[in-house]
């Protein structure tokens, strides 16, 4: 037998020591070839996959999902071996783990086989019980022995102890088993207790049944994103000032030429492109809002880099549109399109996310309908838009219905005043309001 080669976590940047464990793309007795991915980890900065270093079975996962691992930590191993030939990759470890010297194998694998179809509910003991499923095992007071384990390994997950108790109340149901015969003479429960108490005690019991608590440690993503805002929070002077933008101009332009612009460049046209251009007017009409505080220095730059924030599979990101100031609308839409795709996938890289200069958050997809973004260091500003909704606003003496948003700019006072920060927020608003100053430079 060949000896297995051990899968490490790879060195994935020149600051980062420690990973989270993701989601194993393999399992455990699974076959797979050389570069074939196995599980992915997340960084600080970004999900990475590790490949296979060879062709095998992949044996040994010592590692669960959400566990921490240091860089260079072995969480797996392969065996060298042939891709079998007509059968699943889970039949090779097991014919491996038969040798011929034990004649009885067999008859010992039958006779398992005929208990465990006597008793169906019983898989034997996991290798491993996860604390989340151990909390519930406690509560229900449960034996782990009799819950088969579907966990990397052997372990028992949460979700085997909620599949094992869903299962339970669902045969007990079903089933009408004779209950110990009550004294004849015994009132029924309707003539001692009022009905709502009883409508109570029911509410009651089934709250209990299903009452449960989890504790998970942080993502190696939140940790970073939480560090990062607390530490805004006490580096900065953060301040948030308000305005609110009349969309009708803009979604009439998007309802106008939609299609000829999908047609052309296979992408929609959104709101965030319009919200990109107007942020690089801005920025060149208030370079502080794009500057950096260093020290006792002030780095302005004669660029823009914008993140837009993105909801990915594991939690908000913020990569960069890098040179908006010479992309067109096409061009800021289909970045977007291939961030979003990579967020959710989880395939976002550190290079995506370093070096803004500026960032617009939308909360508005959420249906947020005002907030106050926090600045994503060490930048020294952000853009906040908001949900559309129609609402009454005057124009010309006369009360119209139109579709609002509010926007918020916080920005770091340190280097932003409140004149430059208003009139931030006001260039965005006549931009909008007004899109044609795009082309005009007005």
């Amino acid at each position: 037998m060949s000896e297995a080669i051990n899968v490490e976590v790879p060195t994935v940047g020149e600051s980062i020591s420690e990973v989270q464990i993701g989601q194993w793309l393999k399992q455990e007795g699974e076959w797979v070839s050389e570069g074939e991915d196995l599980v992915e980890i997340e960084t600080e900065k970004a999900s990475v996959q590790i490949p296979s270093p060879a062709s095998g079975t992949l044996q040994g996962i010592l590692k669960a999902s959400e566990d921490f691992a240091t860089v260079g930590e072995v969480i797996a191993s392969i065996t060298p071996s042939e891709k079998p030939a007509g059968g699943t990759s889970e039949q090779a470890p097991a014919s491996e783990q038969a040798p011929a010297s034990e004649p009885d194998a067999a008859s010992e694998s039958a006779a398992a086989t005929e208990d465990a179809e006597n008793t169906p509910v019983t898989s034997g003991a996991a290798k491993f019980v996860m604390p989340a499923a151990q909390r519930l095992l406690d509560e229900h007071g449960l034996d782990s022995t009799n819950i088969p384990a579907t966990g990397p390994g052997g372990r028992l997950l949460k979700e085997d102890v909620l599949n094992f108790v869903a299962s339970q109340a669902a045969t007990a149901k079903t089933s009408t088993p004779s209950p110990p015969a009550p004294p004849k003479a015994a009132p029924a429960v309707p003539s001692t207790l009022p009905a709502a108490q009883t409508r109570s005690l029911a509410v009651d019991s089934t709250v209990q049944t299903h009452r449960s608590e989890e504790i998970k440690p942080l993502s190696m993503l939140r940790r970073t994103i939480a560090a990062r805002l607390v530490e805004a929070q006490q580096t900065a002077a953060l301040l948030t000032t308000f305005n609110e933008i009349d969309m009708q101009p803009v979604m009439s332009i998007r309802k106008k030429y939609q299609d000829r612009f999908v047609e052309r460049h296979g992408v929609k046209l959104g709101f965030m492109s319009f919200f990109a251009k107007a942020a690089v007017e801005a920025l060149r009409r208030y370079p502080a809002v794009n500057a950096e505080v260093q020290g006792d220095h002030v780095l302005y730059r004669h660029y823009q880099d914008i993140g837009v924030a993105i909801g990915g599979g594991k939690g908000l990101v913020v990569p960069v549109l890098r040179n908006v100031e010479r992309m067109t609308f096409a061009e800021i839409e289909l970045a977007i399109g291939a961030f979003a795709k990579k967020a959710s996938e989880n395939r976002i890289q550190a290079d995506d996310l370093i070096g803004g200069t500026f960032t617009i958050s939308n909360g508005g997809v959420y249906g947020s309908l005002l907030s106050t973004p926090i600045v994503n260091p060490p930048q020294s500003g952000i853009l906040g838009l908001h949900s559309i909704q129609q609402r009454p606003i005057a124009v010309d003496g006369n009360v119209v219905i139109r579709p609002m948003m509010y926007v918020a700019l916080t920005y770091d006072h340190r280097i932003v005043d409140g004149r430059e920060a208003v009139g931030f927020l006001k260039t965005i608003k006549d931009v909008i309001e007004d899109p044609s100053r795009l082309f005009l430079e007005l």
